[in-house]
């Protein structure tokens, strides 16, 4: 088995904390080599980055997500139960009902209905000294998918629900008060969405063929048994808490429009095509979930070296979507970089690599982009405000990442 380099310290938790999106990427050029092994918590890992290992990692069983994440960003993020950590046929067959809800009109309904939920709230906006866009957006989202998949919420409990899913996004990336206050939150919102399903499935919920709580509660194992009560609950949030995610995105989309006034006016114009351009390229350039992790399945050898059964090896996200070899001048924010881009599913990976069914890769996707078109059309097209004097700095370190001030905007008019 062929050496590879590896970190000089005992453990790399500190500075893996410390560094963040930085970590991986900044020892892989030190090395000047796609993979390096140090130790994290203890425990020897692999790190590596670039589009060939983002390859051998979406390699379909390959790698099991099961124990690869800490315990409290696991169950943050995806939790024990979820489609996220099977494996096999279990995986597939759990992962094609996630899917069955991404259908284009379906998407398209979720994305009216979060335009309806903004454009509701500019009057409210208007007449406020000033807001913060991402816990707005956050607000938004929240209301629109919860109604989306069927379980629509009053005032009070949309409010509740938001503040339970930030937290969980927020301190899934943490070590610390973060990370407690997420997990606090998460087992209120396990709670609520138990009794979801319990209403679903007594009919106290009426019926909505093809909403997703609906769908979920209805899902039968490969046995032909309903999921239990707790895990069909995990799935229902893990349609949900990540729609409430998006607002980051929407963030940067909004400080990228505020720090290239160019690509405002290209969308000011109704430039359709810009828009797929401007939208994926902030998915590439700015920071969102740093890793993914897994435990190696199925031994395979790359670059000379042996990956063995139960190996913990973690790929970096963000260094793959910032790698030179992939993207011309990655540091640059160049929308227009996407009119040639080939639609390589292992050199862009914001939210995972491979395909989406039979592998780990994101199932609300393109969820993701859609909402973020309407949201970046809503920004250019419906509204005009000002963006005052504020801290936008992006720390690196932070993860999951998000400008200091979270984007505080005034003067607010509907166009």
């Amino acid at each position: 088995m062929t050496a590879i380099p590896r970190e000089k310290s005992l453990d790399s938790t500190r500075a893996f904390l410390s560094e963040g999106y930085a970590f991986i990427s900044t020892r892989c050029e030190r090395f000047q080599s796609d993979l390096f092994e140090t130790r994290i918590m203890l425990a020897k890992a692999v790190c590596m980055m670039g589009a060939e290992a983002a390859r051998e990692f979406y390699e379909p069983g390959r790698f099991t997500r099961k124990q690869a994440l800490p315990k409290p960003t696991l169950w943050l993020l995806q939790d024990q139960s979820s489609a996220q950590v099977l494996d096999g046929a279990a995986h597939r067959h759990r992962k094609q009902m996630l899917m069955s809800l991404m259908t284009p009109t379906a998407i398209r309904r979720l994305s009216d209905l979060v335009a309806d939920e903004w454009r509701s709230r500019i009057a409210r906006w208007r007449d406020a000294d000033e807001i913060v866009l991402h816990q707005e957006v956050e607000d938004v989202l929240c209301g629109a998918v919860c109604n989306w998949a069927g379980v629509p919420l009053t005032g009070s409990e949309a409010s509740a629900r938001t503040r339970e899913f930030a937290a969980m996004i927020d301190g899934a990336g943490a070590v610390g008060p973060r990370n407690w206050r997420g997990m606090l939150m998460r087992r209120r919102t396990e709670r609520w969405a138990r009794g979801v399903v319990e209403k679903l499935r007594s009919g106290e919920i009426g019926p909505s063929d093809g909403a997703a709580a609906h769908v979920i509660a209805r899902h039968r194992d490969l046995e032909g048994k309903l999921l239990d009560r707790s895990t069909a609950a995990v799935e229902l949030i893990n349609v949900l808490r990540p729609t409430v995610a998006v607002a980051r995105y929407i963030t940067f989309g909004a400080l990228a429009l505020h720090d290239h006034p160019e690509c405002r006016e290209r969308l000011q114009a109704g430039d359709d095509e810009y828009l797929e351009f401007f939208v994926q390229e902030v998915r590439r350039y700015y920071p969102f979930f740093p890793v993914v992790a897994g435990r190696v399945l199925q031994e395979f050898a790359w670059r000379g070296r042996r990956f063995e059964q139960g190996e913990w090896v973690i790929l970096d996200l963000y260094g793959t979507n910032h790698d030179p070899r992939s993207w011309h001048e990655p540091g640059r924010f160049r929308p227009e970089r996407f009119r040639h881009w080939d639609g390589n599913a292992y050199s862009f990976i914001p939210q995972g690599g491979g395909d989406h069914i039979a592998g780990h890769r994101c199932a609300g996707e393109w969820i993701t982009v859609e909402l973020l078109k309407t949201a970046m059309r809503l920004l250019t097209r419906e509204m005009s405000y000002r963006v005052p004097p504020q801290d936008l700095r992006v720390d690196l370190s932070r993860m999951p990442a998000i400008p200091k001030s979270q984007f505080r905007i005034d003067d607010v008019r509907g166009l």
